[in-house]
C-alpha cells in the first residue's frame, strides 16, 4: 500500500453565507464538537487557490461554484490569509518539520434554502445560523475572525 502523500500547508477557508448574512455551518465528523466553515488544503501546489476553495465547497457541501456555474461569480477572494500553528491532532499529515499553515480566505453568496449535501465522511450535519451565532460555534478562532467580517466583504 501506498503512503498517502503530506498535506501542502496551503489552505482555503470559505464562509458560504446568504444575502441575510446567515452562515453555513458544518460540524467535523472526527470531532463532534467542531463546528466550523468550509476548510481544505490544495491538492497540488500548482492548484490556485480559487480552484481550491471551489472544489472544497463541492466536496464538502455539494454546492458547485466552480467557474462557469452560476455561482461562480459568488465566490469571492477576500485577499486575507491567515497564518496559524497546526492542530497537534492534525500535525502527522504534514511532512516533518512543518509547523504551520497559511490559509486564505474566500467568501462565497448563495440563495437562501440552497440544497446542501454533505461529504458524511468529512462532517455529520450542517445548520445555517445569522453571522454573531455562527461565530459562537466556531471551534477556529480563524473562522470566526473571518464571519465576523463578512459585512466588509459584502457591502
Amino acid at each position: 500500500m501506498l503512503a498517502k502523500p503530506y498535506k501542502i500547508p496551503e489552505s482555503v477557508l470559505v464562509v458560504i453565507h446568504t444575502q441575510a448574512l446567515d452562515v453555513l455551518m458544518i460540524r467535523r465528523a472526527d470531532e463532534s464538537s467542531y463546528w466550523q466553515c468550509v476548510t481544505g488544503s490544495k491538492d497540488f501546489i500548482e492548484e490556485t487557490f480559487a480552484a481550491t476553495a471551489a472544489r472544497e465547497v463541492l466536496e464538502e457541501t455539494g454546492i458547485d461554484c466552480r467557474p462557469g456555474t452560476p455561482l461562480a461569480t459568488g465566490l469571492r477572494d477576500w485577499h486575507l490569509e491567515n497564518v496559524y500553528d497546526i492542530y497537534p491532532r492534525w500535525q502527522h499529515r504534514y511532512a516533518p518539520g512543518v509547523a504551520r499553515n497559511t490559509e486564505h480566505v474566500f467568501g462565497l453568496c448563495v440563495p437562501a434554502g440552497i440544497q446542501v449535501i454533505l461529504n458524511v465522511r468529512e462532517h455529520t450535519e450542517y445548520c445555517w445560523l445569522p453571522r454573531h451565532a455562527a461565530t459562537d460555534r466556531c471551534f477556529s478562532p480563524s473562522n470566526a475572525e473571518a464571519i465576523l467580517l463578512l459585512p466588509q466583504f459584502t457591502a
